[in-house]
């Protein structure tokens, strides 16, 4: 039975906040010439006018392409393509290097913590500054990783 009431009022919480409800809006000016909107009528206040907001489900129609709209011939678009395709694989082969890179690096850091001279020659770890070298050197590969894939996911489109 419990599970029944549940149900159900689960159900009426999703028609409640499907529902497109629309408050009424009062527009009132006071002696200085301040405007202002409220939900709550007052002395003076003139109700408005609105126009309910379109569905969420409306979509825009899609415009026809014009006539005169400038056509590329299949040749031309072949040629473009070829030269994008091109350009990204060069940009994808610069990004990888440069993620070797940014990965090498990160490596290096990682054996090189960072350390202090105190007083009596003593050396000391800054695990602060440590980290945050490490933190910058991951968001480096991070970016670089990223880069990589959306560069490959383009050239995907290619196929």
């Amino acid at each position: 039975m419990k599970r029944i009431c549940l149900s159900f009022f689960a159900w009426l919480a999703c028609v409640a906040t499907c529902t497109s409800v629309q408050a009424e809006i009062y527009k009132s000016v006071d002696e200085n010439g301040h405007v202002t909107y409220s939900n709550v009528p007052s002395k003076g206040a003139t109700k408005l006018e609105l126009d309910p907001p379109p569905p969420a489900t409306a979509k825009p129609k899609p415009q026809a392409t014009p006539s005169n709209f400038p056509r590329v011939d299949t040749q031309t678009q072949k040629k473009r393509d070829d030269q994008r395709r091109q350009i990204l694989q060069e940009e994808l082969e610069a990004e990888k290097a440069a993620l070797e890179e940014a990965r090498k690096a990160y490596t290096e850091g990682e054996s090189k913590p960072e350390v202090y001279r105190g007083a009596g020659g003593k050396t000391f770890r800054n695990v602060v500054k440590f980290e945050e070298k490490m933190q910058r050197l991951q968001a480096d590969v991070d970016a670089h990783e990223r880069n990589v894939q959306l560069l490959q996911k383009e050239l995907e489109a290619f196929k």
